[in-house]
């Protein structure tokens, strides 16, 4: 069974993003790396509501403010 969407989006901003891979690190179902060690977002920005702590946690720890979440 597919996790209900909340309604919250992630989006990443690749030109700010240094590649520190914190996002990764903390919400891998959210986010990849790519072959340059950027981070790259996984589907379109949709965050599933058992995501969304993991989401909050990401953005929060991205050292560039590359990620940013809306409601």
């Amino acid at each position: 069974m597919a996790s209900r969407v909340s309604g919250m989006r992630v989006h990443l901003d690749t030109e700010k993003c240094q590649g520190h891979n914190r996002c990764y690190a903390l919400a891998p179902e959210l986010f990849d790396v790519d072959d340059y060690g950027q981070a790259v977002l996984l589907g379109d920005g949709d965050v599933p509501a058992d995501l969304e702590d993991k989401a909050r946690l990401a953005a929060s720890n991205c050292p560039e403010y590359a990620i940013t979440i809306s409601d």
